[in-house]
C-alpha cells in the first residue's frame, strides 16, 4: 500500500482502538459512534489515495463511498453508513458530538457501529 494510504489506515486504527477501549461503557457510546464514523471516514480515504482518485477534503461517508464504490471487493451497508454520516454532521455543533438524530446511541447500536468500522478497516488493510 502507498505512504499516504498507509497514514491514513494508521489514523484509522487509532480512532478504531479509541472505540475498542470505550465500547462497553454506556456513558461513551456517543464517542464511539464518533470515532467509528472517524474510521470509515479514514478507511475510505486511504483507498482514494492508494487508487489515486485524488484528494478529496469532504467528510461525507456517503460522498465518499460513491467514490470508492467501484475500488471496492467488498460490499457496504448502506444503511450503517448513512447512520454513521449523519453523526459527523451533528458533531460539528456543541454538546452533539456522536450522537444519532434521535440522541445518544444504545450500547447496540455503538456495538453495531463499532462491527461496521471495523469490518471496513480490516478489508480496507487488505486492498
Amino acid at each position: 500500500m502507498k505512504e499516504n494510504a498507509q497514514e491514513w489506515l494508521e489514523f484509522a486504527k487509532a480512532d478504531l482502538m479509541s472505540c475498542a477501549n470505550n465500547l462497553h461503557h454506556e456513558f461513551l457510546t456517543n464517542i464511539v459512534a464518533f470515532h467509528c464514523q472517524q474510521t470509515v471516514e479514514k478507511c475510505f480515504k486511504a483507498i482514494i489515495e492508494e487508487k489515486n482518485l485524488g484528494v478529496k477534503r469532504i467528510h461525507s461517508l456517503f460522498k465518499l463511498h460513491e467514490i470508492v464504490k467501484p475500488h471496492l471487493p467488498f460490499q457496504v451497508d448502506i444503511e450503517i453508513l448513512e447512520i454513521l454520516d449523519e453523526i459527523y454532521t451533528s458533531s460539528r455543533y456543541p454538546g452533539e458530538t456522536g450522537l444519532l438524530p434521535n440522541g445518544k446511541p444504545s450500547l447496540e447500536e455503538a456495538e453495531m457501529m463499532y462491527h461496521f468500522a471495523k469490518n471496513i478497516f480490516d478489508r480496507t488493510s487488505e486492498i
